[in-house]
C-alpha cells in the first residue's frame, strides 16, 4: 500500500515525516490553500516520492514547479481536461517522465462517470471528498460508492483519513485501490504534520 503524506511545508517536519517510510510526500502550491507552498524548503525528501499538488495551475507554472522541486509526481486538483495532461505530459517528458494524478471529487456514484474521459492519461485517480474546499477538508466521503468504478486506472483513497481510520482502511478492498493520502486529519496545524500520530497508524496498519 501506497502512504502518501500531503501539505508539507516546513523542513524539520519534512525530515520526520519521512523517517517513517512514508512513499510520497505532497506539496501544496495552490496559493488558497492554507498549506500553500511558497518559496522552497530548505529540506526536501530524497528517501520518498516528491508530489506537486496543483489547481488550475498553468502548464508554465507546472513546469517550473518541477524543476525547481525536483517533482516526481504531478497531482491536478482542479478543472484540468484531458486535453491539457495530454499537452502537459508531452513536455515534462522532454525533462524526465513523470507520472499525473488526477483528483476526483466523490460524493456519490454519478461522481465517478468523469473518470472515462481521463482514461488513458491520467496514471492514478485520488477519490477525495466532494466540498466547497479544494482538499484539506477533513471530511470522509463514503467509499462504498467505488465499488461502482470499473475503470482501468489504479486509485489512492483521500478525504478525511483519521487516526482512527486504520481498520476501516485495512477492510476496505478494491482491485484498482493502491494506496491512501493522510492530511489534514493528521495535523497539528496546517501544514504541520503530528508525528506520532501518523507513526502510530502506520503501525496499526
Amino acid at each position: 500500500m501506497i502512504i502518501k503524506v500531503c501539505g508539507m511545508r516546513e523542513p524539520d517536519n519534512i525530515r520526520a515525516v519521512e523517517a517513517l517510510g512514508i512513499d510520497w510526500m505532497g506539496f501544496i502550491f495552490w496559493p488558497k490553500s492554507s498549506r500553500y507552498v511558497s518559496q522552497c524548503p530548505s529540506y526536501l525528501p530524497s528517501q520518498c516520492k516528491r508530489v506537486g499538488v496543483f489547481v488550475d495551475a498553468t502548464k508554465d507554472d507546472i513546469l517550473n514547479h518541477i524543476e525547481v522541486y525536483g517533482l516526481d509526481i504531478i497531482q491536478l486538483h482542479g478543472h484540468e481536461s484531458p486535453e491539457f495532461i495530454h499537452r502537459l505530459r508531452q513536455d515534462t517528458g522532454k525533462q524526465r517522465a513523470l507520472s499525473i494524478i488526477k483528483a476526483v471529487n466523490i460524493a456519490t456514484r454519478a461522481d465517478l462517470a468523469v473518470t472515462d474521459e481521463y482514461k488513458g492519461e491520467a496514471d492514478y485517480f485520488l477519490f477525495d471528498t466532494k466540498a466547497q474546499m479544494v482538499g484539506g477538508n477533513g471530511i470522509q466521503f463514503d467509499w462504498s460508492v467505488l465499488t461502482a468504478y470499473q475503470g482501468p486506472t489504479p486509485f489512492l483513497l483521500s478525504g478525511g483519513i483519521g487516526p482512527d481510520d486504520a481498520a476501516h482502511i485495512k477492510e476496505f478492498h478494491h482491485p484498482q485501490y493502491i494506496g491512501i493520502d493522510l492530511n489534514s486529519r493528521f495535523e497539528q496545524q496546517p501544514a504541520l504534520k503530528d508525528i506520532r500520530k501518523i507513526k502510530q497508524f502506520i503501525q496499526q496498519l
